[in-house]
Order: structure tokens, then C-alpha cells, then sequence
């Protein structure tokens, strides 16, 4: 397939844009990458997604998809020759919906929410649902993986690219909070399926630094509050 057939519309730091490059790469297709300015919406972004109007966007022989895992279950559905995303199975298939929803829809907002958070009553209250959802997927993790390498097996699967694009996020609260979230001792399993996941020729190249996410953490920070960046 001719590369320009294939496009995806993202940023870098985006968790969100990780996920669709993750599954381009687990299915060897050629794309062209096209980076959005912060701040600033394409034309080709608002014609491509005029719903949300937000990253990222698969444009497949013209025609545009939106939100970052409906992205992945259609790239699992139409290159069939590379291994697998999603489960065959299913029950198996409908759990890791389930937690892909849940990282999304509960773990990540509170992570999120860290950031802006107010007054230490609040920062301590979202650190602990951070904390009790890496429990939850540390158990999650043990039971989905039947103590294979993944959260999919074998394979990198649908809750690996769901969570995983979280860990560059994850590493900057723990460097900024000065809190081990993922801890061999309470985690192992996590802490194990981590290094695993970041070492994958899938996701290596698309997970950005720490220090670079950590310097583009402070910068939306200083936006959000008008002030200069720390060094």
C-alpha cells in the first residue's frame, strides 16, 4: 500500500496518537505522520474530524476515522496479515473493551487531574484513585495475561496500547510527585510488563522521553496558569 494512502493526523506527546502508531507499526503499515501545532487546529484536522475536532485522526484511502481505540479496532480489522490486536475469543475480547474504557473513563482523568490539582486535600485524594487503579490492573494484568508477557498473551493487545500509552505520563507524576507508582514490591507484575511494553520494536520509537514530556509538562502548566516556565 502506496504510503500516502494512509495518514494520521497527531502530536507527539498525545497518549491518545501513541495508541494508533503502536497498532500501525504491530501491523507493519507504511503512514505518513502529520503533526498538529499546540494550539492550533489544521484545516485538514477540522475537515477530517469536524465533530470533536480533536487528535487523532486515521485517513485510510481518503476517508477519515476518529477517537484513538475505535482507530486501533478498525487498523486490527483491516490489515489482517499482522498478528492480531484484539482477542478472538468473545468474553476475552468484551474484558479488554472493559479495561480499556476504565483507563480511560476513570484511572486516566485522576491521573490527569494531578496536574491542576488544588491544595493538597485534593492532590492526595487523586493520587490515592491513581494508586488504587494500578492495584486493579496489576490484578487485571495477572488475570488476563495467563502469565504470558502481556496483558493480550503472547502479543501486545488492546489494554497493552490502552495503558501503555499512559506510562510516559506516568513517569512524569512519579518524577514530579517524587512517588513510585509502578513499585516492584506492590506491582511486580506491572513493573515487569512495563519494561517489556517500552521495549517492544512497536512502541520504542513512539514513546517519547521522559525529560522531553517532563519539559512539555511544565510548559502546559505554565500556560494553564500564565507564568513562565520553570527551569
Amino acid at each position: 500500500m502506496a504510503k500516502n494512502d494512509v495518514k494520521l493526523l497527531g502530536a507527539w506527546p498525545s497518549p491518545f496518537v501513541m495508541r494508533p502508531r503502536i497498532a500501525l507499526n504491530i501491523k507493519s503499515v507504511n503512514y505518513e505522520f502529520l503533526e498538529e501545532t499546540l494550539g492550533s487546529k489544521s484545516q485538514l484536522l477540522l475537515q477530517s474530524n469536524p465533530v470533536h475536532k480533536k487528535i487523532p485522526v486515521l485517513i485510510h484511502a481518503d476517508k477519515p476515522i476518529s477517537e484513538s481505540l475505535i482507530i486501533v479496532e478498525y487498523i486490527d480489522e483491516v490489515w489482517t496479515s499482522g498478528p492480531s490486536i484484539l482477542a478472538s475469543d468473545p468474553y476475552d475480547r468484551a474484558t479488554e473493551r472493559f479495561w480499556a474504557a476504565y483507563v480511560d473513563e476513570k484511572w486516566f482523568p485522576a491521573l490527569k487531574g494531578l496536574r491542576s490539582a488544588q491544595g493538597d486535600e485534593e492532590r492526595k485524594a487523586l493520587m490515592g484513585q491513581v494508586i488504587e487503579g494500578i492495584a486493579q490492573l496489576e490484578e487485571a494484568f495477572g488475570k488476563c495475561s495467563k502469565g504470558k508477557a502481556f496483558f493480550g498473551g503472547e502479543q501486545i493487545g488492546l489494554i497493552d496500547i490502552a495503558f501503555g500509552c499512559y506510562l510516559g505520563w506516568l513517569k512524569v507524576t512519579e518524577k514530579l510527585s517524587g512517588l513510585k507508582l509502578l513499585d516492584e514490591a506492590k506491582t511486580p507484575g506491572l513493573v515487569k510488563w512495563a519494561e517489556r511494553f517500552c521495549a517492544n520494536g512497536a512502541v520504542k520509537g513512539v514513546m517519547p522521553e521522559t525529560e522531553k514530556l517532563v519539559e512539555f509538562s511544565k510548559f502546559l502548566q505554565a500556560k494553564m496558569s500564565g507564568a513562565p516556565p520553570k527551569k
